[in-house]
């Protein structure tokens, strides 16, 4: 239910840009903590705009006493490109081998993307919740993390670790993890999840392993973090009719912001922002294991801006920046900002409207500009005519939403990336395909199990609507910010059932059982962390050996299965034998998993039913848990290094009886 007056689709209030006085003697302190100075509409304010954010920041310098040392040892300067990646995409997890792929997921990245220059792991969010490890464990139960993280550098991409205030079970000692975390595996920021900004004591203890390691924040950064705080997201960031400044980079124009919107279709509000600001962009594709791509032209726009903000990088942090520059009038929706250095000047334009051919820029004549004005993001080489007032009319063709990177160059560029298309293409669809349940045909219910029969018709599921979606769907297409009660709460969906008959066992797998299979076949896992990790020494503990197995992950049951001569039921065969009071549940109650993989070639996933015995630390940011219908679902990402492998998850096993399905 979403509350009145609420509207996922729109900006919150807190996200609406905010506008700036213009009187000369106006009070510009709120102006503090804005997340973009709205531009006005006419330009004919936009040189009173320009002096009343000067003088904010001026005097803003002033009042917190604003020191720049820390951006002063920074290794480099100017935007990046970064992506979110989820540890486990298949193209950067082979889960055949148990081995990761760097150069194979950074290639395919290149080919998309034009490449990034900077990663942020994410591999924990979505499994919280499976039983009582923290989200540092999922990074510290990665042997080979330092090596993956080398990959990359080995590349020229750095590796940002994601660390959660927010988690209920990290404790006191918090700190004293992400330092070691940091320091083991060599990472080359820290990213701080859902916070604006970080602790004093997370900023000395980093500051111990080397001053000039970044800390990145969610959303807006406070004024007075800036100093310390290099880099931040600039996620929920309404911006004006006619673009406007984000106040962070105005402030301090070497603090890196990156632009995200990630629930969107489109992202050419993001791309123009960034690019009018020359601020960095974190690409998403895959959300906490839901596929959200990007289209053709926003990906072409993406490689063209990180190939000019790697060659002209010093102007994007020049301090002698002029946003709204040099309109050529008429009417247009093309807008510019203006970059100088003593290497000479550099506009970086937007189209707004429509198809435009004509005037792209009004500019004064400047000293040693020879040769030829060019677009350096399309080649073209721009008209240019000298009006009576000395100044330049310098025009050209920009499709509808297109950028442009204008410079005087003695001789035209030679342009690399794809061209813009000027139309947004559809949404890039990625199928998720659900695995086959093997057939496994009994003539009679095998001992120990029940005969059920599953009729035709529809069955009612619930699940709670996380982020990460139920099956493969994505869950909030082109909303600004899920929130609750629409975030969290109990939905539900119906599905498809097919007439078969099957048997299901009574009771789930338990340690006895799966030894006597272990001592038969010799299995062993393609990954042994955590199997079986309740064990000691080979064998159950005294006492257990008739207590469900755990510390098992999907693949281990079905390879129990078949050596059985049996299947893992699927989730609906399950739901349908629990709803009819056929199946024994083992107290503490442990999850079920069942026959539903899925795949769409990024995250694999299955579904978990039955809930599990209460965790001590709780959240509505982890998995739930604690005694749950039969109707309800739960997401299971796929994890690799065994980290699926939990305390509470166990199986039973199904079978198909007297003819095909």
């Amino acid at each position: 239910m979403i509350r009145p007056g609420f509207s996922p689709y729109v900006p919150r209030p807190i996200d609406l840009p905010t506008s700036v006085p213009l009187a000369p003697d106006a009070d510009l302190s709120g102006l503090d903590e804005a997340k973009i100075f709205a531009a006005p509409d006419d330009p004919a304010d936009w040189p009173a705009w320009r002096a009343a954010i000067t003088r904010w920041r001026d005097e803003a310098r002033s009042r917190i006493g604003y020191d720049p040392c820390r951006y002063e040892t920074m290794a480099e300067a100017g935007p990046r490109i970064v992506e979110m990646v989820w540890l486990w995409d298949e193209r950067l997890y082979d889960f055949a081998t148990g081995r990761f792929t760097v150069d194979a997921y950074l290639d395919a990245g290149e080919a998309e993307f034009g490449g990034f220059d900077a990663v942020m792991l994410w591999n924990a969010y979505p499994v919280l919740g499976i039983d009582s490890r923290d989200h540092f464990a999922f990074f510290e139960d990665i042997p080979e993390l330092p090596q993956i993280v080398a990959a990359f550098q080995r590349r020229g991409v750095k590796v940002y670790f994601t660390y959660y205030p927010w988690e209920t079970g990290s404790g006191p000692e918090a700190i004293d993890r992400v330092t070691a975390i940091v320091k083991r595996c060599g990472f080359d920021a820290v990213f701080l999840d859902s916070s604006k900004e970080a602790s004093s004591r997370l900023r000395t203890a980093l500051d111990a392993i080397d001053p000039a390691l970044p800390i990145e924040c969610e959303s807006r950064v406070p004024l007075a973090q800036i100093a310390d705080q290099t880099m931040s997201w600039a996620q929920w960031f309404a911006d004006s009719k006619v673009p406007g400044v984000l106040r962070a980079k105005w402030f301090e124009r070497r603090h890196e912001l990156h632009h995200i919107r990630r629930w969107n279709r489109s992202h050419l509000d993001e791309l123009h922002s960034a690019w009018l600001n020359g601020t960095g962009v974190l690409v998403w594709p895959v959300v906490f294991g839901v596929w959200v791509g990007w289209n053709t032209r926003d990906r072409s726009i993406l490689s063209h801006m990180r190939r000019l903000y790697a060659d002209n990088a010093a102007h994007f942090v020049s301090e002698s920046w002029t946003p709204l520059a040099d309109h050529p009038g008429s009417g247009t929706q093309i807008y510019a900002s203006r970059w100088e250095t003593g290497t000479g000047r550099l506009w970086t334009l937007v189209n707004r409207g429509g198809d435009h051919t004509g005037p792209l820029l009004l500019i004064e004549p400047g000293q040693n500009e020879q040769g030829i004005w060019v677009d350096l993001v399309s080649g073209q080489t721009l008209a240019a005519e000298r009006q009576a007032d000395g100044r330049i009319v310098l025009s050209g063709t920009l499709s509808a939403g297109a950028i442009a990177c204008i410079a005087n160059r003695p001789a035209p560029p030679a342009i690399t990336g794809p061209d813009i298309a000027s139309a947004a293409p559809d949404f890039p669809a990625r199928v998720t395909e659900r695995v086959p349940a093997p057939f496994v045909l009994h003539a009679t219910v095998p001992e120990g199990m029940v005969a059920l029969d599953i009729p035709d018709g529809e069955l009612t599921v619930t699940y709670r609507l996380r982020e990460t979606g139920l099956y493969g769907e994505t869950p909030y297409v082109d909303e600004w910010k899920p929130l609750p009660p629409r975030l969290h709460q109990i939905a539900t969906m119906t599905r498809p059932l097919s007439a078969h008959r099957i048997a299901m066992a009574r009771h789930e797998v338990t340690n006895t059982q799966f030894a006597q299979f272990l001592a038969e076949t010799g299995y062993a896992p393609v990954r042994s962390e955590r199997f079986l990790a309740h064990w000691k020494n080979g064998a159950p503990l005294p006492g257990t050996e008739n207590d469900p197995v755990t510390h098992i992950e999907l693949d281990d049951a079905r390879a129990y299965a078949a050596w059985a001569g049996l299947r893992l039921p699927t989730e609906d065969e399950w739901q349908v034998a629990a709803q009819q009071g056929l199946l024994n549940r083992a107290e503490p109650l442990i999850w079920n998993l069942t026959e539903s993989e899925h795949r769409d070639g990024r995250t694999r996933f299955s579904i978990l039913k039955g809930g599990c015995a209460p965790l001590p630390q709780v959240s509505d940011w982890y998995v739930e848990s604690g005694p749950l219908p039969p109707e309800r679902s739960v997401k299971l990402l796929a994890l690799g290094a065994g980290l699926n492998r939990s305390p509470m998850i166990g199986f039973r096993c199904a079978a198909d009886v007297g003819k095909n399905r």
